[in-house]
């Protein structure tokens, strides 16, 4: 089980205070590493997602930065990279989601949605990964989602920026597996948060969504735990540039 264990490590999670990245960032904590959180609606101090992992006995280190504001989002980066002489994994989770159909899909939905899942998301890749590779280590993870492979309904450019997140991982799996950083990505299937309210609430697209899915049910952002430890891990250290669909068998149908 030591191939599963984070002790000693700290991961930087964004997106952490709400949904799946406060499941997965609870789960690294679970598994021994010491969490720094980062969200555009992050207090300084006294969130729950703090609350819960100094629970379990980790530390944890809170960031407020808008994804969507180049400004903020490099003020951000130079703080925690001041702050932190090694940070081991990179759990790049930030998004969002904006819906209208294609022909009624406005430029600032496009530009929002862009800036925040796909801009942001390789900048702090990119200076993240920048000392992981001078130190021969690390472990970046992206959530993707299923439009990394679907086109989507009524979401033009958050699956313009979840397919473009699938060839970002295997890009930056291509020149960083020989350096010792791993980078691959998790794609959630149908599961219960925020983004997915809207289907959930309509019943003809909640039963159309829920026939295909053979395990039948809606995902939990707790089933994010076991696959974020795993990529995390040393039990995941010859996997590169790989995409782990955990979607109750979604794309197996």
């Amino acid at each position: 089980m030591n191939l599963f264990s984070l002790e000693n490590k700290v991961a930087l999670v964004t997106g952490c205070n709400k949904g799946i990245g406060k499941a997965i960032a609870i789960g690294l904590a679970e598994a021994g590493a010491d969490i720094i959180g980062v969200s555009s609606s992050m207090p300084s101090q006294g969130s729950e997602i703090e609350e819960k992992i100094l629970q379990i006995g980790r530390k944890f280190y809170p960031y407020q930065a808008d994804f969507s504001n180049r400004e903020s989002l490099y003020t951000f980066l130079e703080k925690v990279k001041a702050d932190f002489e090694k940070i081991d994994i990179l759990i790049n989770n930030a998004g969002t989601i904006m819906r209208n159909p294609a022909a009624e899909h406005s430029d600032e939905y496009w530009d929002r949605v862009l800036d925040i899942n796909l801009d942001a998301q390789f900048i702090v890749a990119r200076e993240i990964g920048k000392k992981m590779i001078e130190i021969g280590s690390g472990k970046i993870i992206f959530t993707a989602s299923l439009l990394t492979f679907q086109g989507g309904i009524n979401v033009p450019g958050y699956a313009a920026s979840k397919g473009a997140i699938g060839s970002l991982i295997k890009a930056l799996a291509n020149e960083w597996a020989s350096k010792g950083v791993n980078v691959n990505g998790i794609a959630p299937g149908y599961i219960s948060t925020d983004n997915t309210e809207a289907l959930r609430n309509d019943p003809v697209r909640s039963k159309s969504i829920l026939d295909r899915i053979p395990a039948g049910r809606w995902g939990e952002t707790d089933d994010f735990k076991g696959p974020a430890v795993f990529l995390a891990s040393d039990a995941a250290k010859y996997v590169h540039g790989t995409i782990l669909t955990v979607d109750g068998g979604w794309m197996g149908r």
